[in-house]
């Protein structure tokens, strides 16, 4: 790296705090001087909190002064989408720029992503009600882009499995074995135009199963569980949309609520979750048990970082039950794209040894165990 090149980069770390040592030598224009702009628009901020002036301009941001429409524009189009969506949700959590939120063509231009989404759930309670029309707005289309990238995961893995060794005469997309139609459409490849021509279309049936299920998603909303929370409930609404299986949604803290009437509404039931608090799981479950009538066919969901605060042996005592009466028990510690799992590993494993399934799981590969839990 030249010294140029390094005092480029410093300059960019710095911001306009380095202009009376490393400006002289790198005078900023073009594109330096725009992703300078931007950045000094966001991240000045923690200087001013923290008393500080920025030289030769009384504390502003200088001549061209962003507002956050133009900001949001400019950032995207100055950084990679990840770098972009990691702006954009400090920009809501750590400097409360809620003016994304204020204006609705700004915050429809806001890059949706698990991150910002849980970074408004997070801060939801602080915001003025004003803002509220721009929080669901963002919310909704950060649900929309999670639904289209899972759904399919669990719609394969719940719908049926495929039984490779039946054959099907039923046309469906989901069905169609390309392994099957090759080999049984070989004699009708065209060699001048270098095409194979189907004739007759192979599809695997499905393995039928017993319905209906009965699952119970019940949902730690203390404050750590904010990313949990918004993955269970996109979660809770695919599996509602599906065939022979009845959903019940339950959110808890030191208290339970019943969510199941908004169960295919994600977005209402993140705008209606009220995150933090403590956490009583064994108030929870024992909630959840009033709601079971046929315990063989019925699967209880628990997420949560099992940091019990409520009593620990009457928890263990219910889940002992459940598991006598035949109640199928999984237990999530996290329920996040990356499986990043913080949770009690005490509580957990005793969870375990009364019989409760303990995992962190990526959304697609929960679908994946609570298909081999229905067979």
């Amino acid at each position: 790296m030249t010294d140029a090149e390094s005092a480029r980069r410093w300059r960019l770390i710095l911001g306009r705090y380095a202009e009376g040592s490393l400006a002289s030598r790198n005078h900023f224009s073009g594109v330096d001087g725009d992703i300078e702009q931007v950045l000094g628009y966001l991240y000045d901020r923690e200087y001013a909190e923290r008393g500080h002036r920025l030289r030769g301009t009384g504390g502003s941001l200088g001549p061209a002064q962003l507002t956050a429409i133009n900001w949001l524009a400019k950032t995207r189009g100055l950084f990679p989408r990840s770098t972009f969506e990691r702006l954009q949700t400090q920009a809501v959590e750590q400097y409360g720029l809620t003016e994304l939120l204020a204006d609705p063509g700004t915050a429809e231009g806001l890059q949706p992503s698990p991150e910002l989404g849980t970074a408004l759930l997070s801060l939801r309670g602080r915001l003025d009600s004003k803002l509220e029309a721009g929080v669901r707005l963002v919310v909704n289309k950060v649900i929309e882009e999670i639904v289209s990238r899972i759904k399919p995961s669990f719609a394969a893995a719940l719908n049926g499995r495929k039984d490779r060794f039946r054959r099907s005469f039923q046309p469906s997309a989901a069905n169609f074995d390309w392994r099957k139609t090759i080999r049984a459409n070989l004699t009708h490849y065209d060699t001048e135009s270098g095409r194979l021509i189907i004739d007759e279309a192979r599809f695997t049936s499905r393995m039928k199963r017993r319905l209906p299920w009965d699952v119970i998603v019940c949902v730690d909303q203390s404050g750590s569980m904010a990313s949990s929370v918004l993955y269970s409930a996109v979660c809770a609404s695919i599996l509602a949309g599906l065939p022979g299986i009845n959903v019940r949604l339950i959110l808890f803290d030191t208290s339970v609520v019943d969510l199941t009437h908004l169960a295919h509404d994600p977005v209402e039931v993140l705008m209606t979750a009220q995150l933090g608090g403590g956490t009583d799981i064994d108030q929870a479950v024992r909630f959840c048990e009033t709601l079971i009538t046929t315990p063989s066919r019925s699967i209880l969901v628990l997420i949560s970082d099992f940091e019990e605060g409520g009593s620990i042996s009457s928890l263990l005592a219910t889940v002992s039950r459940l598991r006598g009466a035949g109640v199928k028990l999984l237990g999530l510690a996290a329920l996040d794209e990356e499986a990043q799992a913080v949770y009690d590993h005490h509580v957990g494993g005793r969870l375990a040894d009364r019989g409760m399934q303990i995992a962190a799981l990526t959304p697609d590969r929960f679908a994946d165990w609570l298909a081999e839990v229905m067979r």
